[in-house]
Formats: C-alpha cells, structure tokens, sequence
C-alpha cells in the first residue's frame, strides 16, 4: 500500500468520523450555484513521509503528477503569479482579466531581500544556503505576507517550507494552514516532495523525510460521497520516481525532468466540484 494512501484514508476517516461540522456558521466559500461549501474538520493533522523508502503519490485514484510538477514550478521557478505561465486551468477562478492572481504564491517567492551574503530571492536564498550552510536552522520560505495580503486573489493555502539537514539528508517541513482533502492532498504532498528530491538533488543531498503539518484538515459537504467511495479502494503499491540525473541546476528542472516508473491506480470518472 502506498503510504499517501495510507495517510489519505486514515486522515479522511478520522475527520468523517470525529469531525467537527461548520454548519452553523457563516462560511466564505460558494459553490458554482452559489450555495454555502461547508466542510467537516479535523484541526492539526501531521503526517510524515519517509522519502527515502517511497514516493508519496495516491493509487486509490490517478493523480496528475505532471499537472503537479507544472504548477510547483510555476510558483517555485518562475516565480510567477499570472496564469498565463501555467500550462493548466487550476488557477483560472482566482486571475484577474490580465492573468494575475495578484502579490500571491510565485510573486512573494521572487521578491528580492538583503543579506549580509548579497541579495537574495527566497528560493535562491535556499539554494544557497542549502550549499553553502547546511547546518544553518534558518533556511526557509514563507509565502504568508501581511503586508501583501489585501492584493492576494487568495491567501496561500500551503504558505511556508523548512528546510533541515542532517549530515547529506535534506528533510523538509510542509506547513499548510487549511487543506480541501479531496482535491489538493494527494497534490500537494507529490508536489512538495518532489522539490525535497529536486533541491537535494542540485545541493548534493539525499532526500529525507517530508513532514506535512495541516492546521485545518477538511472535507466540503459535496466531496462526502466521493471521499468514501476512494477510501473504500484498495490501494496499490507506490511507484518509483525518476529524476534526471544530469540536472544539476534547479532552474533546469522542467516537468519532464521527473517521471513516476511504474504507477499504478485506480480511475475516477466522475468530476470534483471546486469551491471558490
């Protein structure tokens, strides 16, 4: 069994079973007809991936990982914020009539800081650190601006990583203040350990463990029947990663740079209705 499958329907039974229901509540999101998206929770939910012994990809359903790696690298590497960089449409309900999805998640990570080593964006900044101090508990990024939150189109969802090595392995901290299981789960976790492999692999590392802290676990009302049906499969065993070798520059990497040997899953034919 997959360990993300492990983890998705472990966590996904907890919160049907335990949850707490905002029902009573006045909620942000909509569905398309306008109806209120309410969600049953689980607060501070921690999961632990061990990135040495698998790659953390869910079988009980197909998961774009290209789709994935796309989007993390829209963010991660070009530093963008307007959709018109993005190859798919995941992003469109949030982007204005130019494309921007205003001074959110690729845009915070191209700001330009001071350092006493010289001027720094916070994924160059990472970069070099990870090279040259590795030792230092300092490296890290966080997307979660105040001062910028006003022209955000959303607020970052997975807003901070913490990088820590220990001897050659590079572990990572995932801090994500709400999470829609559903739909963003399984891709956030395949995201995210993947930029574990990729930047351990240009630093001279070995990839480690990838520990997702989730604030706000939750299921929306209409994804109930959906999240039982999955969680009822039986999950087959992960697939492995490829990753290039010869890449050796993190702004090399491109979608295809990574390729999953091997993956094996179950199809979902039915769409997933977003809330916005």
């Amino acid at each position: 069994m997959s360990r993300a499958d492990e983890l998705f329907i472990q966590n996904c039974k907890d919160i049907l079973a335990n949850g707490v229901w905002d029902t009573d509540q006045q909620v942000r999101p909509r569905w398309d007809d306008g109806t209120p998206a309410h969600t049953v929770k689980k607060f501070g939910i921690i999961n632990r991936y061990d990135l040495r012994e698998e790659f953390p990809v869910q079988t009980i359903r197909k998961m774009a990982f290209k789709s994935a790696l796309d989007e993390l690298l829209w963010i991660w590497q070009k530093k963008s914020n307007n959709i018109h960089d993005l190859s798919s449409h995941i992003w469109d309900a949030w982007a204005d009539e130019n494309g921007s999805i205003g001074k959110a998640y690729g845009y915070q990570l191209g700001v330009k800081h001071i350092y006493p080593e010289g001027e720094f964006d916070q994924v160059d900044r990472v970069l070099y650190d990870l090279k040259h101090n590795p030792a230092s508990r300092r490296i890290l990024t966080n997307l979660y601006n105040h001062h910028d939150l006003h022209e955000m189109a959303l607020y970052p969802c997975a807003y901070s990583m913490t990088f820590n090595v220990s001897g050659k392995t590079l572990n990572a901290i995932l801090n994500q203040r709400s999470q829609d299981m559903l739909t963003a789960n399984g891709w956030n976790v395949m995201q995210y350990a993947a930029l574990v492999y990729m930047l351990a692999q240009v630093s001279g590392l070995e990839a480690g463990e990838l520990v997702h802290v989730i604030a706000d676990a939750h299921i929306y009302d209409r994804h109930v029947p959906v999240v039982e049906e999955l969680i009822a499969r039986t999950p087959y065993e992960a697939p492995k990663l490829w990753i290039d070798p010869s890449v050796t520059d993190f702004y090399a990497f491109t979608k295809d740079s990574l390729k999953l040997e091997g993956y094996q899953f179950h199809t979902l034919d039915q769409p997933i209705p977003v809330a916005v």
